[in-house]
């Protein structure tokens, strides 16, 4: 086992003590933590570009999920989620996956089939029911024009569309084969722009914003620290209650129509 398979062990562990819950098992009852660390690390030890993108992106969703009040059982979701979301893309041949240029039209057919594919993996884990949606539907977009299943709006799972904009930020500002990290000023402006085109949830983006700078900051600090446990996340993030608070009722809060934009982006 590698530190880094090491490090999500501890961290799944602690997790579960402290979230109240049995570890992770399969249908048979027999533990399945090994399954998930190694599908995990599957994903990542396809392109040393991405390394860390997966706990990075489970902080910081869990962070997001935080400042929304979302109860224990969201956040426990939106951290697995977190490492698991693109666990399809073991299914993408290398010369899709790392191709340095733009895909062409059946390229892409290809890769827009990972999270269906990935949904698929993780739905023969009873406990992973609550992450299949998160895995299936973080591409949707909120205009609808989206994949795998083109929903709309609220249609698309809350936890889908809390991942989403954490996933896009940590994809815009690291470097990919095929471009190059953007600042966090350009990425924000990046997503702003994706929100008014229709693709993003504006009141997330909103709360994603409200928070970025003073809560982004120290939650991906915590990454890199050894003890990595929910309990040891929520006394570093304890100062900045006020900031965590959100910004609107967007759970009240009916969608607007948003106009339908062009596929300008590739998958993250």
């Amino acid at each position: 086992m590698t530190r880094d398979q090491a490090k999500v062990k501890y961290a799944l562990k602690n997790e579960a003590a402290e979230q109240g819950v049995a570890p992770l098992a399969d249908d048979r009852g027999h533990g399945a933590e090994e399954v998930l660390l190694a599908l995990a690390a599957a994903v990542e030890q396809r392109d040393n570009v991405t390394a860390g993108h997966c706990e990075r992106l489970a902080m910081t969703s869990l962070a997001l999920g935080m400042s929304l009040s979302l109860d224990e059982a969201s956040l426990l979701a939106l951290y697995r989620g977190g490492y698991l979301h693109d666990i399809g893309k073991v299914g993408i041949p290398d010369a899709i996956l790392l191709k340095p240029g733009m895909l062409t039209a059946e390229e892409w057919v290809t890769m827009q089939a990972h999270p269906g594919q990935g949904a698929e993996i993780c739905s023969h884990l009873v406990t992973l029911a609550p992450v299949v949606p998160i895995i299936r539907h973080h591409h949707e977009r909120w205009d609808g024009t989206g994949y795998p299943d083109g929903l709309r709006g609220r249609e698309i799972p809350l936890l889908a569309r809390i991942l989403q904009v954490v996933d896009i930020y940590d994809a815009l500002t690291n470097s990919r084969c095929y471009k190059r990290a953007f600042t966090p000023q350009e990425a924000v402006l990046i997503i702003e722009d994706e929100t008014a085109r229709g693709w993003r949830d504006p009141e997330i983006v909103t709360q994603f914003l409200h928070i970025h700078r003073e809560v982004l900051t120290p939650v991906l600090e915590y990454t890199r620290q050894s003890n990595c446990s929910l309990l040891a996340l929520r006394s570093a993030l304890t100062n900045l209650s006020p900031l965590m608070k959100p910004v609107s009722t967007f759970m009240i809060r009916q969608p607007a129509d948003c106009p339908a934009s062009p596929n300008l982006r590739r998958a993250g």
